[in-house]
């Protein structure tokens, strides 16, 4: 496997911005109407999509990761009719907007390789960072009387931490070529 690096411009700083924004959106929409696979019908989908959050985070920097996550949950919430407002705004939006802060703000390909090893540090940072998310996303729905915690540790485990280990580092090459080729001049991660 090749390595591959990003040059980065002091330059464009609002392309990730927008694109985060844009990304945040196609999450919500992706993960409303998107998940073929019922985990639990109409309640927990498999969400094929998780692996965005993450993968914008470490592609355009930890504010976009966040971004990403943050609004994605909320716009998913309210397509998909589960918006509550203490649980969805504090806790599923924070903890899911971890889920590309953190893997933003240790992984940036500008500045490392992305060969193998590094593919399998960010696999394993979306299991933990994912397991955490999973845990105070349960947390909170136990704590509101929605679901019992390990049942939906359970199921959101499944739901959101299985394609974030196999979705971001698999695709996380491809998209870095992606923007290259769009943006060849480089920008500045948000």
């Amino acid at each position: 496997m090749q390595p591959t690096t990003i040059s980065q411009s002091e330059g464009n700083s609002l392309f990730p911005i927008v694109l985060s924004i844009v990304g945040a959106a196609a999450t919500g929409v992706l993960w409303a109407y998107a998940n073929p696979i019922q985990l639990v019908p109409g309640v927990i989908q498999w969400r094929i999509f998780a692996f965005l959050p993450p993968l914008l985070g470490i592609l355009l920097g930890w504010r976009s990761g966040l971004i990403c996550g943050y609004l994605g949950t909320i716009i998913w919430s309210l397509l998909a009719g589960t918006f509550i407002p203490a649980h969805s705004l504090i806790v599923d939006g924070i903890m899911v907007g971890l889920t590309g802060l953190i893997p933003g703000l240790l992984f940036d390909p500008a500045k490392m390789k992305l060969d193998r090893a590094a593919l399998v540090k960010i696999a394993v940072v979306c299991l933990i960072v994912g397991l955490v998310m999973v845990a105070a996303v349960s947390a909170s729905l136990a704590y509101l009387g929605i679901f019992p915690f390990w049942w939906a540790f359970g199921y959101l485990g499944l739901s959101d931490i299985v394609p974030m280990v196999i979705g971001t580092p698999l695709l996380v090459i491809p998209a870095l070529k992606i923007l290259k080729s769009a943006h060849p001049a480089g920008f500045k991660r948000f």
